[in-house]
C-alpha cells in the first residue's frame, strides 16, 4: 500500500513538473486548476507507475496491491474537514480582508467580529452558529469579491437612511410641513422625490421663505415641489417701481391752444 501511495505522490509531482508554464502558473494561483492536472496524473499512474518494476520491492505495484486490497478499510462516509477557523473583522463598509482580498458580508454585520471557516475552494462566514456569507476563495491578490445580494441590501439601507434624513429636514421646516407631507403621499406617486426637491429649495431660499410657501400652497391645494418652486420664484422676482416722467418732445410742444368751452348748453331754456 505504501508503494501505491508513493507512486501516486511521485505521479502528481512529475505531472505538475511536466505541465506547461501556463498550467503551473494556474496551479499556483487557483486550487481549481488541480482538477486539470488530475487526468494526466491518473494516466501516468495506470500506464507507467503501477505497471513497472518498483526499485525497492522488485515487484509491480499493481500486482503487490492485490493481496493488500482485502486488508483495506472503507473510507469514512463524510470527508475529513480540513478547514481552518479564524476570526474575521468586518469593516463598516461590510467587507472583511482575507489574504489581501476583500469579501462582502450583509450590512447587518458591519463593524463586527465574525468567524471565518477557510476551505480550499470556499470561504464560509459565521455569526455565532449562523452561516451569513459564502464566497468562492480567490487565490489572486487585491481582488474585491462582492455578492450581489449583499450590495443590494447595503444600497437599500443607505437609500432608506437618506430618505429618513430628508424627511426629518422637511418636517423641521414648520408646522405646515407635516400636513403637506401627508398630501404629497396621498396625491403624488413619488413623494420622496418632492420632499428632496423642497428641502433643496430651503437651502437656496432659506427655511422661512419655504415655510411660508408651504402654508400658501397648502391653502390653495397646490401639492408638489413645482408649485413651491413657482411660488418662491414669483416672490423673488423684483416688481416694477414707478419712475420719473420723461418727456419725449420739447417743452414748447406742450403749449396747446384750447378753445373756450360753450357753456350756453347748460343754461335753462325758456318756454315760449
Amino acid at each position: 500500500m505504501y508503494s501505491i501511495l508513493g507512486g501516486v505522490l511521485r505521479c502528481a509531482r512529475r505531472a505538475a513538473i511536466s505541465r506547461s508554464t501556463t498550467a503551473s502558473s494556474c496551479l499556483s494561483n487557483s486550487a481549481s486548476c488541480v482538477a486539470a492536472i488530475n487526468p494526466a496524473a491518473v494516466q501516468w499512474r495506470d500506464t507507467v507507475a503501477n505497471v513497472r518494476i518498483h526499485g525497492e520491492t522488485n515487484q509491480k505495484p499493481v500486482a503487490r496491491f492485490e493481496p493488500e486490497k482485502s486488508l483495506l478499510q472503507p473510507l469514512p462516509p463524510m470527508p475529513y474537514d480540513c478547514a481552518t477557523i479564524q476570526p474575521a473583522d468586518v469593516s463598516r463598509c461590510c467587507h472583511f480582508i482575507f489574504q489581501s482580498n476583500r469579501y462582502s458580508v450583509p450590512y447587518l454585520y458591519a463593524s463586527q467580529r465574525l468567524t471565518l471557516k477557510v476551505l480550499p475552494d470556499q470561504l464560509l462566514l459565521f455569526h455565532n452558529e449562523k452561516l451569513v456569507a459564502v464566497h468562492p476563495r480567490s487565490y489572486d491578490r487585491g481582488q474585491r469579491v462582492s455578492h450581489p445580494d449583499h450590495i443590494k441590501e447595503l444600497q437599500a439601507q443607505r437609500q432608506q437612511a437618506r430618505q429618513q434624513t430628508l424627511l426629518l429636514a422637511f418636517l423641521n421646516l414648520g408646522p405646515d410641513a407635516e400636513p403637506y407631507c401627508r398630501k404629497l403621499q396621498e396625491k403624488r406617486l413619488n413623494a420622496p422625490h418632492h420632499i428632496q426637491k423642497i428641502v433643496a429649495l430651503s437651502e437656496i431660499y432659506g427655511p422661512d421663505k419655504v415655510a411660508r410657501a408651504l402654508q400658501d400652497a397648502l391653502r390653495f391645494e397646490a401639492i408638489g415641489c413645482e408649485y413651491i418652486a413657482n411660488i418662491l420664484a414669483q416672490r423673488e422676482k423684483p416688481g416694477a417701481t414707478p419712475g420719473a416722467l420723461h418727456l419725449t418732445r420739447h417743452q414748447d410742444l406742450l403749449d396747446l391752444d384750447i378753445a373756450a368751452p360753450d357753456l350756453t348748453v347748460y343754461e335753462p331754456k325758456q318756454n315760449p
